[in-house]
């Protein structure tokens, strides 16, 4: 981001703001003055920790078949499903043969072998290893292998004697393995030929672009590793801008077919499929899986079910086969009938945050437990704010029925929308016993509208964070997870606000026209349906470190000036600790984010006809005083 001043501000005095900290138990101190941390966390937190306790309760199985769901689960933090699907094919074949795991539901498998744990009689022909790799993977060693890397792995190996029978399993299993990826790659070969050098420059753009606008991924081929996300990077994203040599799909750009590797040609066919089924998004979905045309066939039909289910009938029909050309009209079909679908039923994803792994869910209907969180939260609303009404939505029917009060000073607030955040944020954090509630949004909306009429889409691409806001409101008993300090506590809740303020900034020119400022602009695709997360304090810095375990995120759109913005607002919920949410919280907090929009979007029609609509709350100072009481930190106090 440039370091723009703010208006009327010189350069000057623009980099003199920035190197004082915003930190609230820090303000008017020069950033980074600080001998040491406020807080320093253990060398193994997060990934590396969970991934060693793992180990080690697998170790205490006595049997080979419960050692292994302990390592597919990491003790009970992600689906085995997704790392049965990470799984290269030997080792897949070695796995369904020892212990009869697979997650393939049109294949069976006999019981593991009698040798896989010495007994049976059968003497051991070949010793095999299991273990945990760093990545989080459950890595084997089959026959014709090297042993395994130690340097690779979490904690040690353990040997595994393989008898002539599970020899001879592996080897037929192996062998239609093998059979089976031959023809899918002939598949995907006859289809990108087909496609002609332009049509297949024209798929590799998009999957780059898909890349580049995508959250982090990580993707198999076999034993080849594609990612996005840290290590070393083989695909456009944070570190490969679009072109980069190193880019997997830039490589092929220009190059003859023949050329092309069958693990290239794979990857392309299913982002592909993916991207065209769903958007960018789905990608994600395959997140820490082998990236292959019968795992996205298995992917597509999950998916295919649950939106028939949704609309009751058999709308979306099956694929015809698991070609690559059948596929394609799958996934299109699903693609058609997505909104049908969401217009019956909520769609939502489930993210696994300890393998970035994402799933896509058709929520059931609105029960009793989402709707005792709404009656609490209207409950606190028509405590706070000048509404009546018995749900959300008759609070709704009566703000737009006089929504002028919006603009105007509310209580401790400038303005009614800014006490209608916090009022939201607040009965959020209550009513969902969450730690922290958070609302995000733009400071200014007449700035946006005044900026939309006169096209200046360079100058929205080059606003900074501060131009947004985020309100975050914890409850004070999270004081816990840092120490017992509302200090901690209020640090924690502006570091939370600081980076919503970031997502507000790297949503925004999503949703603009797709000009040379736009397109050279860091940003995501804006998400556009809610999610739940479960141990997300695994891989993010900031999760890690501000505890962020269990939450929910609920985006919406909101209109401005006649142009919708999608993500523009949203509503988070979290929780350190605990139980995690469900799927009932989250549809009762996606009508909660969904009052706050309509709140927003009342406002930006307000701004759009003159009325100045400002936010000024929610910074820094306010976050000192809102979580600790106090008006300046002990330490700045005259």
């Amino acid at each position: 981001m440039n370091a723009l001043p703010e208006r009327g501000e010189s350069r000057r005095a623009a980099n003199a703001r920035k190197r004082v900290s915003r930190r609230p138990s820090r303000l008017g101190l020069v950033a980074g003055a600080t001998l040491k941390p406020d807080r320093v966390r253990e060398a193994d937190a997060g990934f590396p920790g969970l991934l060693k306790r793992a180990w080690q309760r697998a170790e205490e199985a006595d049997d080979l078949r419960s050692f292994v769901e302990v390592l597919l689960t990491l003790d009970g933090h992600v689906p085995a499903d997704v790392q049965l699907r990470a799984l290269s094919a030997p080792e897949e074949a070695a796995l369904a043969t020892l212990c009869g795991l697979t997650w393939r539901t049109q294949e069976t498998t006999t019981a593991a072998g009698a040798g896989a744990d010495g007994d049976g009689g059968s003497e051991p022909v070949f010793l095999g290893e299991i273990a945990l790799a760093t990545s989080g993977r459950v890595v084997l060693r089959v026959p014709s292998q090297a042993p395994l890397k130690a340097d690779q792995l979490v904690g040690g190996v353990r040997r595994v004697p393989w008898t002539q029978a599970d020899l001879d399993g592996y080897r037929e299993y192996l062998r239609r393995a093998e059979v089976r990826v031959a023809e899918t790659v002939a598949d995907c070969r006859r289809w990108l030929d087909a496609q002609g050098p332009q049509g297949r420059d024209a798929l590799l753009e998009q999957a780059k672009e898909a890349a580049l606008r995508t959250a982090p991924f990580v993707l198999y081929q076999q034993g080849r590793q594609y990612t996005n996300f840290r290590d070393h990077n083989t695909l456009t994203g944070k570190t490969l801008w679009p072109g980069h040599p190193d880019c997997a799909l830039s490589s092929l750009q220009g190059l003859p077919l023949e050329l092309w590797s069958d693990h290239d040609a794979q990857l392309l066919v299913c982002l592909t499929l993916l991207v065209r089924s769903a958007g960018p998004g789905r990608v994600e979905e395959a997140n820490g899986t082998q990236l292959t045309v019968d795992h996205l066939a298995h992917m597509l039909e999950r998916i295919r079910l649950g939106y028939n289910a949704a609309l009751g009938r058999e709308q979306v029909p099956p694929a015809a086969s698991t070609s690559v050309a059948d596929l394609n009209d799958l996934a299109v079909a699903l693609r058609t009938h997505r909104a049908e679908v969401a217009g019956h039923a909520q769609l939502y994803r489930e993210i696994h945050g300890a393998l970035m792994h994402k799933i896509e869910k058709v929520a059931r209907p609105y029960a009793d437990a989402a709707r005792a969180r709404e009656e609490a939260v209207v409950a606190r609303l028509t405590d706070r704010l000048p509404l009546t009404g018995d749900t959300l939505q008759e609070l709704g029917r009566e703000l737009a029925a006089a929504p002028h009060w919006l603009a105007a000073p509310h209580g401790d607030f400038a303005t009614g929308l800014e006490a209608l955040v916090y009022a939201s944020a607040g009965a959020a954090t209550e009513a969902f016993d969450a730690d922290f509630a958070m609302s995000r949004g733009m400071r200014s909306l007449p700035d946006l509208i005044s900026a939309l009429r006169e096209e200046r889409w360079a100058e929205i691409c080059d606003w900074e964070i501060t131009r947004f806001f985020c309100c975050v409101v914890p409850d004070p008993s999270a004081a816990r997870h840092f120490g017992g300090s509302t200090a901690a506590l209020a640090d924690a809740a502006w570091a939370m606000s600081s980076r919503m303020q970031y997502n507000s900034w790297h949503f925004i020119a999503g949703n603009l026209p797709k000009g040379p400022e736009v397109v050279d602009r860091d940003h995501f695709v804006p998400p556009t349906i809610p999610d739940v997360a479960f141990y997300s304090d695994q891989h993010h810095h900031g999760h890690v470190n501000n505890n962020v375990r269990f939450s929910i995120r609920s985006p919406q759109s909101v209109v401005v000036d006649g142009r919708r913005f999608n993500g523009f607002v949203d509503l988070r919920l979290l929780r350190c600790d605990g139980t995690p949410f469900d799927e009932q919280d989250l549809l009762a907090a996606h009508r909660v984010s969904a009052f706050t929009a309509q709140a927003t979007g009342l406002a930006a029609e307000l701004a759009a006809a003159g009325e100045e609509v400002e936010v000024t709350a929610f910074d820094s100072p306010w976050h000192w005083s809102a979580v600790t009481g106090q008006d300046k930190p002990a330490s700045r106090a005259s």
